[in-house]
């Protein structure tokens, strides 16, 4: 682990069951090179206010999902290595992400497409998800995402810097969808129709507003949207 002064220890995992994973510096760099195999990049969460890596565009997407999911409240890339013996040579493993949730509870998760794991990551997830299990950690190792829900979720994200939340917009919104209706007849009825939209994306996005069946279709005029704890999909 690398904390932010930048400086390494190692330690038995059962002694690193408590630590702050989140606010680790990630264990390896993310730099774009020239012919690279790979697509790393910084993506900004709005959940902690920081840059977080990414390796690939699929783990940007992840990332993506993961900010706007209320109940995470912590994320960062790569925060430690896991080390072990294989029986024939040392080896050691960087899961793609530590989350803290908003229950106090941990994830660690590894993202790898289904027909992209080989034996050795398989391997190394399976002992990572052990590990995990022996200190209290959740594991999961996702893939692809749900193409619909991801479309809307990204689209969603492009709204959610604090900056676009806009008074009394916002609170004209949340009157106006105080009964479920309609996105665009919402967003005329809230005021001009070039300024109410941003305003509602970000009320969608920080989950004050829900919209309906976000899985199955794509946001447009029609979708209903409704206060906060409606059926959103």
């Amino acid at each position: 682990m690398d904390d932010k002064r930048g400086s390494k220890w190692r330690r038995p995992l059962l002694d690193c069951a408590t630590a702050r994973f989140e606010d680790a510096v990630p264990v390896q760099p993310f730099r774009w090179s020239w012919g690279g195999r790979h697509f790393p990049g910084w993506y900004w969460a709005a959940t902690t206010g920081q840059h977080v890596g990414f390796e690939s565009w699929l783990d940007r997407d992840r990332l993506v999902l993961m900010d706007f999911d209320p109940a995470v409240v912590g994320v960062v890339s790569q925060p430690f290595w896991l080390h072990w013996h294989d029986g024939e040579r040392e080896r050691r493993h960087a899961p793609d992400f530590f989350v803290r949730r908003v229950d106090g509870s941990t994830v660690v998760v590894d993202v790898r497409a289904d027909d992209w794991i080989a034996p050795r990551d398989a391997e190394a997830f399976e002992l990572t998800r052990r590990a995990c299990a022996e200190v209290g950690w959740g594991f999961e190792r996702v893939g692809t995402p749900e193409a619909v829900l991801l479309a809307n979720v990204r689209w969603l994200s492009r709204y959610r810097h604090p900056r676009c939340r806009r008074e009394p917009v916002a609170a004209r919104l949340l009157e106006v969808f105080s009964q479920p209706g309609p996105l665009m007849a919402g967003a005329d009825a809230a005021g001009d129709r070039f300024a109410t939209p941003p305003v509602l994306f970000h009320l969608l996005w920080k989950h004050e507003l829900s919209a309906e069946q976000m899985d199955v279709e794509l946001l447009g005029p029609r979708t209903v949207v409704r206060p906060a704890g409606g059926s959103a999909g």
